[in-house]
């Protein structure tokens, strides 16, 4: 089970900017680093993280083995329409997780 932390407002004003915060709970390991065994730790990083709003991508960002454990994003974005903010996280291993948050503009 992967954890997920969004906090995004309920409600905006039409042309309002609001802003998106995600942490989501993953160990990130680079495929560099040694285990306690001496083999290499297999990579497992999330490489892409999207967010539409009611389907429509309003931001991407591409993740390296760089980006620390339990990665947080924030960005903003105007509010322009009630709907569905969906936010993608996808890497190593078949790594998915889908989340959604409702916002009311009015």
């Amino acid at each position: 089970m992967t954890n997920v932390l969004i906090n995004a407002p309920k409600t905006a004003r039409p042309g309002e900017i609001v802003e998106i915060k995600a942490l989501i709970l993953h160990p990130m390991e680079t495929g560099f680093r040694p285990g306690t065994n001496g083999r290499i730790i297999p990579r497992n990083i999330i490489e892409r993280f999207t967010a539409t709003w009611n389907g429509v991508e309003i931001f991407r960002m591409e993740m390296s083995p760089a980006i620390a454990a339990n990665p947080f994003v924030s960005f903003f974005a105007v509010a322009t329409e009630s709907g569905t903010i969906g936010l993608r996280w996808t890497g190593d291993q078949g790594f998915l997780v889908e989340e959604q948050v409702a916002i009311a503009v009015g």
